[in-house]
């Protein structure tokens, strides 16, 4: 057991359990999201991202927005977990088809691209945990227990790491 993360992370599971979840399907499209991924279905790279509420998973967020929208837009595509997740079109094609996958995980939950296995069975991101990228006091969990100008850093530190992974 280890918790240099502020929590417990446990070995992993020899024989992985899975949970059932009940998704309710919609006829739903979002048109905008449909041309996104079609304008971006050519990039290399599609990027995942954490979407959680606390402060890892918001300098995760604005990390994988910096690396998609800033410092790497012509390689990077920034995708839509809920999208890609509870629907197969467009955003799901874009981590479907791309070359190469980052899932910028928040901590060691590595939710989204447990998520994302779980629509695409054969997926094999590139998971890379944000915590593990920069120094913070790892007692903090809200995105209220830290100064958003030091949030806004930390997303720097890691997007800028990932970029030069790219």
């Amino acid at each position: 057991m280890n918790t240099t993360n502020g929590g417990m992370e446990l070995a992993p599971a020899v024989h992985p359990t899975y949970e059932v979840i009940h998704l309710e399907q919609t006829r739903h499209v979002c048109p905008m999201c449909e041309d996104y991924a079609a304008r971006h279905a050519s990039k290399p790279v599609a990027v995942l991202s954490c979407e959680g509420a606390c402060l890892r998973g918001e300098v995760a967020r604005q990390a994988a927005n910096l690396l998609c929208h800033a410092l790497a837009p012509d390689r990077t595509a920034r995708i839509c977990l809920g999208g890609a997740f509870t629907k197969d079109t467009g955003q799901r094609d874009l981590v479907r088809n791309a070359p190469r996958v980052i899932a910028l995980e928040g901590c060691f939950l590595n939710c989204s691209s447990r998520m994302m296995r779980g629509v695409i069975g054969d997926l094999e991101p590139e998971v890379i945990i944000a915590d593990r990228l920069y120094d913070f006091d790892r007692r903090l969990f809200g995105i209220d227990e830290m100064p958003r100008v030091e949030i806004e850093a930390h997303a720097r530190t890691v997007a800028e790491k990932v970029a030069k992974r790219l």
